[in-house]
């Protein structure tokens, strides 16, 4: 599984409630759930709150992950991603952790930040991580 990788921390990480249960690679892209709860992406338009940034270990008594919600990261496109387009997550691949360029229908927090390359299926590029931010530019 690919996992994102921090280039630049734009702020710090941001605590989420996690199950015990839950077992968490760091640089997970992670989806949000009602009451502040962060699971791992299942993919194709999630509603994103951000990327793990420490690793979650299966019935460890942890009930918090640390959370980016802003940074520039590389992560691993799943189709098509254009630079200064939104993107959303995207699971067809079998990795729920890639991108693609967002469509119309990623509104809100599924639209997960902004492409800062050019890319193509398994390629790697930089991306924008903020959550909820819409450029306004879908492909």
């Amino acid at each position: 599984m690919a996992v994102w990788t921090l280039v630049y921390e734009q702020a710090p990480p941001v605590p989420f409630i996690v199950a015990d249960g839950a077992t968490i690679e760091k640089g997970t892209l992670l989806k949000l759930a009602d009451g502040m709860i962060a699971a791992a992406s299942a993919g194709d338009t999630d509603v994103i709150c951000g990327v793990a940034a420490e690793e979650k270990i299966e019935d460890d008594g942890k009930t918090k992950i640390a959370v980016y919600m802003r940074g520039i990261f590389k992560a691993t496109a799943g189709g098509n991603c254009t630079a200064g387009v939104g993107l959303m997550s995207y699971s067809n691949t079998g990795d729920a952790n890639d991108v693609i360029d967002a469509t119309n229908a990623a509104v809100g927090y599924k639209c997960l930040g902004t492409a800062l390359d050019t890319a193509t299926d398994g390629e790697t590029l930089l991306v924008e991580l903020m959550p909820g931010s819409n450029p306004g530019a879908y492909a």
